[in-house]
């Protein structure tokens, strides 16, 4: 055995390979992403300051992906891909609920847990389970039961590799291109059914997903997101150039400082499926792949996090399952989020990064140790930077889920939350992604009153709660 290599540079192998497949199959995608990479260029030429923030926190740049998503049918399958993305330094964070929004999934997001591992390969994975549990009919939930029990998704050799680096604890880079050979062959479309176009018919009857998940021999790739600086404007062009996307923007609407996550598609392909000549043999069509554009702001507190769930439900309705397509309500009801970096610092709705200043590193020394945090920063010592939100939103997923089955709008909740059986499935608890952000924030504040000469500081804080104290000797 060679070298060990990292599992950030086996993310990032594996993630060029994922998007030159994705681009080879679906053409539409590739076209969306050069229409991503143009809009990203002419933002950059018209805000050079934005140029400067983006060279220092994207790492990876702005021409590979952020994340992908795919849809699994068992606990089997939930824990073999934890073991594939282990090796890519890739960790489940967070629970999301689908089932409320009449999606009958629930899913977590694997991804690197750093900032320092981000900036080397910012991709992540957003797995959704089955839950059989919330089909209605026993027989449908048998035949897909059924019809899972028969599958592998991962293959020989590449269980074979899994094994192999769980015992020799990594893989060199001959053994990491083979293990990302592998791997890619578990996302590959398909275009053939495992079932007659008969039982297709009845499980995708029941629900699209259940059709999507249970009829084919593996989990496909169901989508790639292309990062952007502008989603609006990405979705003007969308339209013009006739790429047919979802009708609206999920998330947030538009801001002069970005919080969260915002999403857009083109509408999922209708492409050909054959079925197996055993059952008379014929060709369909299936929905299920397409490509998703996003961009993040910061990552926000609980309170934060709270204000924006009470707006966006207030914006939608409360009790609606319909994702937002009232765009001047939306833009009405977070005119109460306040847009300006420093009101969500001070107001504690935001997370943030501190570095020390030019002028706070000439003066270190010479500070009060009572200086308070909000004073070091009015003074120019200290600057912030908003921590960017790294994982997914439950109804932005819902909503592009939902505009890419055939325009279904089933918003009634099938069912409550199961975090403890996904966990069970996955075979340990997932990350809570705030506990992340907290860290990163108390890091970046502790290095930089050191790098001040203010190694005792206690600066103002947030904890799960909320915000408490501030700055004291």
């Amino acid at each position: 055995m060679g070298a060990l290599i990292s599992g950030d540079a086996i993310r990032a192998k594996f993630l060029a390979r994922l998007s030159e497949m994705c681009k080879a199959e679906m053409p539409r995608y590739r076209a969306m992403a050069e229409l991503v990479a143009r809009v990203n260029e002419k933002a950059l030429a018209a805000q050079p300051e934005l140029a400067k923030q983006e060279a220092v926190r994207e790492g990876a740049g702005l021409d590979v992906e952020r994340h992908g998503a795919v849809r699994i049918g068992t606990a089997s399958e939930l824990v073999l891909l934890r073991r594939l993305f282990a090796v890519m330094g890739m960790a489940p964070v967070d629970y999301y609920d689908l089932s409320v929004a009449g999606l009958p999934v629930h899913s977590t997001a694997f991804r690197p847990l750093t900032q320092a591992a981000l900036q080397r390969s910012p991709f992540r994975m957003f797995v959704s389970l089955l839950r059989l549990d919330l089909i209605p009919e026993p027989e449908l939930r048998d035949a897909a039961a059924a019809l899972l029990a028969q599958r592998r998704i991962v293959t020989q050799r590449g269980v074979e590799l899994l094994d192999q680096f769980e015992k020799a604890g990594g893989f060199d880079e001959r053994e990491a291109a083979e293990f990302v050979s592998e791997g890619i062959e578990t996302f590959r479309w398909r275009p053939e059914a495992t079932v007659s176009l008969d039982v297709y018919r009845k499980l995708h009857a029941a629900h699209p997903l259940l059709a999507d998940i249970a009829c084919f021999k593996g989990p496909h790739i169901n989508h790639l997101a292309a990062p952007t600086l502008d989603i609006d404007a990405v979705q003007r062009a969308l339209r013009t150039q006739a790429f047919d996307p979802k009708a609206n923007i999920e998330g947030p609407p538009q801001r002069r400082c970005p919080i969260l996550l915002r999403q857009t598609s083109f509408k999922a392909l209708a492409e050909p499926v054959d079925f197996p000549a055993s059952s008379g043999g014929c060709q369909a069509v299936h929905t299920a792949r397409f490509g998703e554009v996003e961009q993040r702001g910061a990552a926000l507190t609980n309170e934060g996090r709270a204000l924006y769930d009470r707006l966006l439900a207030a914006a939608r309705g409360i009790g609606s399952g319909d994702s937002m397509d009232n765009e001047p309500e939306l833009d009405r009801q977070f005119a109460a989020f306040p847009d300006d970096y420093a009101a969500l610092w001070a107001k504690g709705l935001a997370l943030f990064r501190y570095r020390p200043t030019a002028e706070g590193l000439r003066r270190r020394g010479e500070f009060q140790t009572s200086a308070s945090v909000e004073k070091l920063l009015a003074e120019g010592s200290l600057a912030i930077e908003p921590i960017l939100y790294e994982d997914f939103l439950p109804v932005s997923a819902a909503g592009i889920f939902r505009s890419n089955l055939a325009e279904r709008r089933e918003t009634k909740s099938l069912g409550r939350a199961s975090r403890q059986s996904f966990e069970e499935a996955l075979g340990c608890a997932v990350i809570d992604p705030l506990s992340l952000y907290i860290e990163d924030e108390a890091h970046s504040l502790a290095a930089s009153l050191k790098a001040l000469g203010l190694p005792r500081a206690l600066p103002r804080h947030i904890e799960p709660g909320g915000w408490r104290g501030e700055a004291t000797p």
